[in-house]
């Protein structure tokens, strides 16, 4: 599978197109657990992101063992693996994100090109033995290794999915209903005979698995899954099949009773004495890019079709500096001509900048004096308008003509004296009701919508809360929303104040928040349904309006205190108290 259409599928009509603030750019595959899609981090490095099929979603037992799976793989940190960097067993449907390792697996590549060289076999399980080190320290079985479960990179294996795959319990590995949980063919004897899971159990499946690297098929050979288990669990293997100088470490891998199994570290150990001088890294590369075959181009990441929530860019000041600003030369000291010049130049400059100067005081003292005799015909206007009294119809009383020339004159006076009184199209001020002028203070303008001010990533825990008014982050409860993790649920309350989800594409505004403020009633809000990305809207009963745009959503092990959420916030303030 070395062509990338074939590597990166596109989406269909059933796929999403974000999953918890990802956006989706092609499938990469499917498993017993979920389908697989390619996505990219902020900073553009690509992620596979598995998403957990609906009916194991819906399984209650399923997400709390999903939880506690993914907080083991968090801490698993090797050279052979691919990083867990993100997941959600409360998202809805629940998901992950690992690293994406450009290669194929190993089933695609030995499909490909048959069965692999003894070199790249040992490198292979050296590599794969490595992994389950670190696996393994993290207190994670990985249960289902298998040769899809093993990617091939340039620079060697990177084993995936450990501990993360299967929907039972640990040691559940056959059902009465005659269901394996897990790949038959590379089963361990305990596992297909639901006996005790323990860490040699990876180490029977690491031999099958090199094995299918040898041979191009699996050790127990194909058919229907009861045959092959009884066949793992009844019978020794051949190994006669294997190359010679790889059977005394396939016999070790292999062994009926786990106790007999070799190590992981054995395991790397005997691989590299086998190798002798071929473990030098250029050795290796070559062995691996004939087995990978050449590199596809990974797509780029999806665009953002709306603006995300950031804060705005704050103006550089007139007198800010770059920080690193090239290295400007030494001026070159100016000679006599060059001095005179200087100084001439000068002179008229000043001269220039003096009389332009004294041109404009004058005309301002000019524009004022016309703004004070245009007050005085005002006045005086209105004063002779008073004694004559007003007609019927509300009008001044004199000529119509009269009237527009006053209003002209009156507006022209308000912008020479800086008022900036606005005269409407057919020449009426604005005026209240008793003919005074408003002040914008008492009357603002009730279309302009209220500023919005942003709170990058609030935090949420059950010791604080966060108001919508100043000071935001509190210390304690008082605030207007709270945190808040039972045991059977986690969830955003609050005493007084509504909480509603947004639904749909990201980029909510104010209006937004509005319209769906309008019908809500609820003040607590289940974290269940809420993933990273998602959206929520808040509003007080003084009437300022909240928005919460979730970065990280901690909720899976509440009894261990390590529950949390953290959001981007902007709130509009209504201005009442």
């Amino acid at each position: 599978m070395n062509d990338a259409a074939e590597v990166f599928q596109p989406l269909q009509a059933e796929d999403p197109t974000v999953v918890a603030g990802y956006r989706l750019a092609a499938r990469l595959g499917a498993g017993g657990m979920g389908r697989v899609y390619l996505s990219h981090t902020q900073g553009g490095r690509p992620v596979a992101i598995k998403v957990v099929r609906p009916e194991l979603a819906d399984d209650p037992a399923f997400r709390r063992r999903f939880g506690r799976e993914i907080k083991a793989a968090q801490r698993v940190r090797g050279a052979y693996t691919a990083e867990l960097i993100d997941a959600d067993a409360d998202g809805v449907p629940p998901w992950l994100a690992t690293l994406y390792v450009p290669g194929p697996s190993l089933t695609e590549a030995v499909v490909r090109r048959g069965p692999l060289p003894v070199p790249a076999v040992l490198w292979l399980m050296a590599g794969i033995a490595e992994a389950l080190q670190a696996i393994h320290g993290a207190g994670i079985v990985h249960r289902d290794l298998k040769p899809s479960n093993v990617l091939l990179a340039a620079d060697g294996p990177r084993v995936i999915d450990f501990g993360i795959s299967l929907s039972s319990s640990a040691t559940s590995a056959y059902t009465a209903t005659g269901s394996a949980v897990g790949t038959p063919q590379f089963m361990a004897p305990e596992q297909a005979s639901a006996g005790e899971v323990t860490a040699a159990t990876d180490v029977f499946a690491l031999g099958q698995t090199a094995a299918f690297a040898a041979l191009g098929e699996p050790l127990y050979g194909d058919g229907p899954s009861v045959s092959v288990l009884y066949r793992i669990v009844h019978s020794e293997p051949d190994l006669s099949l294997l190359p010679a100088q790889l059977r005394p470490l396939f016999a070790k891998c292999l062994a009926a009773d786990p106790a007999d199994r070799a190590t992981p570290a054995e395991i790397v150990a005997w691989c590299r004495q086998r190798l002798g001088r071929d473990t030098d890294p250029g050795t290796a590369l070559a062995v691996w890019r004939d087995v990978t075959g050449p590199e596809v181009t990974v797509p780029a990441p999806v665009p953002h079709p709306t603006p995300v929530h950031t804060l705005p860019a704050l103006p550089l000041s007139a007198h800010a500096l770059p920080l690193f600003a090239p290295p400007q030369p030494m001026p070159r000291p100016p000679g006599p001509d060059e001095r005179r010049s200087r100084r001439r130049r000068n002179a008229l400059v000043a001269g220039i900048v003096t009389g332009s100067a004294l041109l404009v005081m004058g005309l301002t003292w000019a524009v004022m004096d016309a703004a004070d005799l245009l007050r005085d015909r005002d006045t005086s206007s209105k004063s002779a308008s008073g004694a004559s009294g007003r007609s019927s119809s509300g009008s001044t009383s004199g000529s119509s003509s009269g009237s527009t020339s006053g209003s002209e004159a009156d507006a022209a006076a308000g912008e020479a004296s800086g008022t900036g009184e606005r005269s409407d199209a057919d020449g009426e001020n604005d005026r209240s009701g008793d003919g005074s002028r408003p002040s914008a203070k008492s009357s603002p303008d009730a279309s302009t919508p209220p500023r919005a001010i942003a709170y990058p990533q609030e935090w949420f825990d059950e010791k604080n809360s966060v108001s919508l008014r100043e000071p935001v982050a509190r210390e304690d409860r008082k605030g207007d929303i709270r945190f808040v993790c039972g045991t059977d649920r986690c969830s955003l309350e609050s005493d007084k104040s509504l909480i509603t989800p947004l639904f749909g594409k990201p980029g909510a505004t104010l209006d937004s928040c509005r319209t769906a403020l309008k019908g809500a009633e609820s003040h607590d809000l289940p974290l269940a349904a809420v993933a990273a990305g998602s959206e929520i809207c808040v509003k007080n009963p003084a009437g300022d309006i909240a928005l919460l745009v979730v970065l990280v959503k901690s909720t899976a092990m509440p009894q261990d205190g390590v529950s949390f959420l953290s959001a981007d916030m902007t709130v509009w303030r209504t201005g009442r108290a």
